[in-house]
């Protein structure tokens, strides 16, 4: 099985390649990066790049920022097609369209990332080059397979003990045992790849690849050489026959992350693939049976891209066989503490030894956040708090929260009752597909009074489609806790 591990990254060199006159300007990408954790290694020389190759580096990323660069592209061309190192790209948009950066790309990189680029984008793209590349030293030396897929596993942790993760891990279990396609829903940072991947390891295929497709990251002219692969003499630049992602995938799990983005022209051809169980690659002619579970994600409202004519309504429904809605961190209050123990205790150890929590104010602190971007910006302050904390304890500015947050954003009873109200009303039109009758029998209230409090509570349209979750516990109570 293919497990990526989140510690990737960070505790695996990567060998970063750019043009040497740039020696002495820092990279805004390389200097955020290394800020971050990330172990890079900077090479101007090519002596220097291989020393870092027998050293172990697995992972390598290539800036190529200037029409300039592209000379950079002959010197570096016979080091880049080393297999032994998965290659990504850091291009600038605009020399993506060349077409010797188009056949560099194609010919030689696992992957490319156009600038601007976004920094968990970039970690996650070399976190899947990283576990590529493992997968190639595993299959040439498979001793290495067993101890790497425990440490991976370790890593990837769904933290949670509310109702409501009670109820999705219950959900995820259940959907493993199937083949059926799945979406899953919920805001960004919440942690839908985790999600796919635990249905991953629970189901019959948990031997075979997961191999995440990021649908917003990739440029809309290679995004079928990308899923269905090309083969040889396919298109200027096709030198030889690339594997898609679908096919790498064969056996496994294909997870079609931030689907909403796709191209439109593109979700007939996914559409077709779905339903035949086949593909042909670019400029091929044979078709090739595929046998893969399809996980899809997103944070936006599908259905209302079908009604708008973003999104094909006959593929919403074929992937749309079980939906799973991940919840907002903010509507798990008692595990922001569990989730920031776990990472602080996952951090620190490579940080600052010397931290032995969290302080009572910070703890405050971060339960009375409000968590807009969710797991992954409690897990990101978590990792800067290791880093800049200079006490025994990480207070509140570690983590670049309000240390009198907890004073200033305390509930009232009022707006607690307000709270868990508007909350339990949206769960059961989610849960009835907003039939109000049935809706007002799961609330134990009557029709006219459901009507007062949607209309009360400002409960819009969009609100009430939100996907609803399947195999929904509809007595399981939604604790609201204030912390003190």
């Amino acid at each position: 099985m293919l497990y990526v591990s989140d510690s990737a990254p960070t505790t695996q060199p990567v060998l970063v390649l750019r043009r040497a006159t740039q020696s002495s300007q820092p990279c805004q990408y390389v200097e955020t990066l290394k800020e971050h954790g990330l172990n890079l290694i900077e090479c101007f020389t090519e002596e220097a790049a291989l020393e870092a190759t027998r050293s172990g580096c697995r992972v390598g990323l290539l800036i190529v920022t200037q029409e300039s660069d592209l000379a950079f592209l002959d010197d570096c061309e016979k080091f880049v097609s080393n297999n032994h190192v998965s290659w990504v790209g850091l291009v600038a948009q605009d020399l993506v369209a060349l077409p010797r950066m188009r056949e560099f790309i194609g010919e030689h990189l696992f992957n490319f990332i156009t600038i601007p680029a976004d920094l968990d984008h970039i970690v996650l793209t070399l976190r899947h080059a990283w576990g590529m590349s493992f997968m190639r030293d595993v299959r040439q030396n498979p001793q290495l397979s067993q101890p790497a897929s425990t440490e991976a596993a370790a890593d990837f942790v769904m933290v949670g003990k509310t109702p409501q993760m009670q109820q999705l891990f219950g959900q995820l279990a259940k959907v493993a045992r199937t083949d059926a396609s799945v979406l899953i829903t919920g805001p960004s940072g919440t942690g839908k790849e985790l999600a796919a991947l635990s249905i991953h390891r629970q189901s019959a295929r948990r031997n075979a690849p997961f191999v995440a497709v990021n649908c917003g990251a990739i440029a809309p002219q290679l995004f079928q050489s990308e899923l269905f692969g090309y083969e040889k003499g396919a298109f200027t630049g096709a030198v030889q026959r690339k594997i898609g992602r679908i096919e790498a995938a064969q056996g496994g799990t294909l997870f079609l992350d931030e689907i909403g983005d796709m191209p439109f022209d593109m979700q007939v051809n996914l559409l077709r693939f779905l339903q035949e169980k086949t593909i042909e690659r670019v400029g091929g002619t044979d078709t090739i049976e595929i046998d893969v579970r399809v996980i899809a994600a997103t944070h936006i409202d599908l259905a209302d891209a079908v009604r708008h004519g973003r999104f094909r309504e006959d593929l919403y429904y074929r992937i749309n066989v079980v939906c799973i809605n991940m919840p907002p961190l903010a509507d798990r209050g008692q595990d922001i503490e569990d989730i920031a123990k776990y990472y602080f205790s996952k951090f620190a150890s490579a940080h600052n030894r010397s931290l032995r929590g969290f302080s009572k104010a910070a703890m405050n602190a971060m339960l009375s956040h409000p968590w807009p971007g969710n797991v992954r910006e409690l897990v990101n302050r978590v990792q800067r708090a290791t880093v800049m904390a200079e006490g025994r304890f990480i207070q509140p500015e570690d983590l670049g929260l309000d240390r009198n947050a907890d004073h200033s954003q305390l509930m009232s009873l009022e707006d607690a009752r307000a709270a868990a109200e508007r909350t339990m009303i949206r769960r059961a039109l989610s849960q009835s597909r907003n039939q109000i009758s049935r809706a007002a029998s799961l609330l134990g209230v009557s029709r006219v009074t459901l009507y007062r409090l949607i209309e009360k509570y400002n409960i819009r349209p969009d609100m009430m489609a939100a996907g609803r979750p399947p195999f929904a516990n509809t007595t399981a109570p939604h604790d609201l806790e204030v912390h003190k």
